[in-house]
């Protein structure tokens, strides 16, 4: 190699080394590896900035789960005041103020509708339409003498007309029972001497008391005072007399009079009671009064036995 040669050679060598040296010496990007010290874009920002995952407020904000108000407002089943305001039940006033019912007052205490009765009473039609019973026996309530008489007439089921008349300062009444003894709450209609009218009261009979109720059905009412002579007619919806028929008019009637002094009705005498249970609705029936028969028994039992001892004593003598 000649000298030229090796000029060139120590150039280019040289020229190699400073570029080598400059290449090393450049090597200080390395401390700055701003290329690895930014990596932190690759850590950092990502998953500091995964904001896709701390923002899943898709999730987060699941609202429409968190605000299943439609469930928390089951206010359709939490109101059910159709069932809690069940007001129709617990106000069930209709049922409560069923005063109607329980005020069933219908006060036919004294009948003040009583109209005069221009006509008498009399014995026209006994045993034709209307079944009679009286005392003295046949005694007609339109002639003249003392005439106690009552006259029924079935009008339908248990509606029975009454005729009623008889002697007293006080009241003259009708009594139905349904067995011979007198007084067991019998029914009983009274007409009273009020001041020269007549005023009707619907009763019961118990023990001698008459007590006024109100739940005896009469209407109409005619009555009519001549000095003590009381007559009234009314039409009564008499109680059934068995329970086991649908209709049964049959009763031991009587006829009674007592007093009556400022609106109280006094203790009843018997005037007629019949021997027996007798219908109402039927004309043909003979009625007897029982207390006839008692005293006539009573006073036949006292000549014989005054006979007896008459005969006993005549006897004796003849010995």
């Amino acid at each position: 190699m000649d000298n030229i040669s090796r000029l060139m050679f120590a150039v280019v060598m040289a020229m190699a080394y400073m570029a080598m040296g400059a290449e090393a010496q450049n090597t200080t990007m390395a401390p700055n590896s701003t290329v690895a010290a930014n990596v932190t874009m690759a850590k950092v920002t990502m998953a500091s900035n995964v904001t896709t995952a701390s923002n899943v407020t898709t999730a987060f904000n699941v609202t429409t789960a968190f605000n299943v108000t439609t469930a928390s407002n089951v206010t359709t089943a939490f109101n059910v005041t159709t069932a809690s305001n069940v007001t129709t039940a617990s106000n069930v006033t209709t049922a409560s103020n069923v005063t109607t019912a329980s005020i069933v007052t219908t006060t036919p205490v004294v009948n003040t509708t009583v109209t005069a009765l221009t006509v008498n009473i009399s014995r026209a039609d006994c045993g034709r339409s209307r079944l009679c019973a009286a005392e003295p026996e046949n005694c007609d309530p339109a002639g003249a003498g003392s005439c106690f008489f009552v006259s029924t007439n079935q009008s339908s089921g248990q509606t029975i007309s009454f005729q009623l008349q008889g002697v007293s300062s006080g009241y003259i009444a009708v009594g139905l029972s349904t067995d011979s003894t007198q007084g067991g709450n019998d029914t009983t209609y009274v007409c009273a001497n009020n001041n020269s009218n007549v005023v009707l009261f619907t009763t019961l009979l118990d023990n001698k008391v008459l007590t006024i109720i109100k739940t005896l059905t009469v209407d109409p009412v005619m009555g009519s005072v001549n000095s003590q002579i009381i007559q009234c007619t009314f039409s009564a919806t008499v109680p059934n007399a068995t329970a086991t028929k649908s209709t049964d008019t049959s009763f031991y009637l009587s006829i009674s009079n007592g007093t009556f002094t400022n609106g109280d009705l006094g203790s009843p005498n018997a005037i007629l009671v019949s021997d027996k249970a007798v219908d109402l609705s039927n004309p043909n029936t003979t009625v007897i009064n029982s207390l006839n028969a008692a005293l006539s028994s009573h006073a036949f039992g006292v000549p014989s036995q005054a006979l007896l001892i008459l005969l006993g004593v005549l006897g004796m003598m003849m010995l």
